[in-house]
């Protein structure tokens, strides 16, 4: 190799360590986290916030990634709070419901009220957000008991792009199902819950009966839909906020995925 090329090479590599800078991934022993440090050009290391991890961290519980998983991470309070509260989540919320109509167009409606679409309740027709506010939205370990408490009241808000898909679902000529995982005792509550939200005219309401409790949501939620598809129902969407509502057997010809940060449920 001349002269010349040694000076180009030099002159590529100087250019290169000058406009990318170099990672070097560590592991905290604290949580197990991986922490990226960057060398930027002066050689001042850069720890990257908590932001980014919170984002991360978000994308593989979407992704279904982090489960089982018991709370949110205490470092990541503002950031779900933030989520929750802000433009995103509604941006969110709303593309899922325009991708479900979008989809719910395709279908070729018989008109024997057997073309359905099912819906779960809690962060899908309904907004817990009221009660997780004062909860840490997530940090906290679920309390059964207080939590049913806060249903009883039916207080719970619409969740606006919810509400949106669900009236133009009604206007297409699907026939809706409700299949929640709450117990049957609460049905009154449910009811007029959903009602003053803004929701009427559902085929069915499916809550957990004396036989179905102790069971996971998939293996709960799976029976319900194969007793739907035994009475002859076509059941083209469902649209839920954990992957415990869509997965099992028989499965929607399309699933919907809400965005839910707060909690996991299997």
């Amino acid at each position: 190799m001349d002269s010349g090329q040694i000076l180009l090479l030099l002159l590529i590599s100087g250019l290169i360590s000058g406009v990318i800078p170099q990672s070097i991934l560590k592991y905290s022993p604290e949580n197990e986290i991986q922490t990226y440090l960057e060398l930027i050009p002066n050689n001042r290391k850069v720890l990257r916030d908590d932001f980014l991890f919170c984002k991360s961290w978000m994308f593989t519980v979407e992704a279904n990634d982090a489960n089982p998983w018991e709370q949110v991470p205490a470092r990541c309070t503002v950031f779900v709070k933030d989520y929750l509260t802000g433009d995103q989540y509604v941006s969110d919320s709303g593309l899922v419901a325009n991708n479900s109509i979008a989809f719910a167009k395709t279908v070729d409606i018989a008109g024997d009220g057997k073309d359905i679409w099912i819906f779960d309740i809690d962060e899908t027709l309904l907004s817990n957000l009221p009660y997780y506010a004062v909860h840490g939205f997530g940090t906290e370990l679920f309390d059964e008991t207080a939590f049913n408490e806060w249903a009883d009241l039916g207080e719970s808000p619409a969740l606006p792009a919810s509400l949106r898909l669900y009236n133009e679902l009604h206007r297409l000529g699907f026939t809706i199902f409700l299949l929640t995982g709450r117990d049957e005792h609460q049905r009154n509550a449910t009811v007029k819950n959903l009602i003053s939200a803004g929701y009427h005219e559902w085929e069915r309401l499916i809550l957990r009966g004396p036989s179905d409790h102790g069971k996971t949501a998939v293996i709960y939620k799976s029976e319900k839909r194969m007793e739907l598809k035994a009475e002859g129902y076509r059941i083209h969407g469902n649209s839920g906020d954990q992957w415990s509502d869509l997965y099992g057997s028989p499965i929607a010809t399309r699933s919907f995925k809400l965005p839910n940060p707060m909690y996991y449920i299997a």
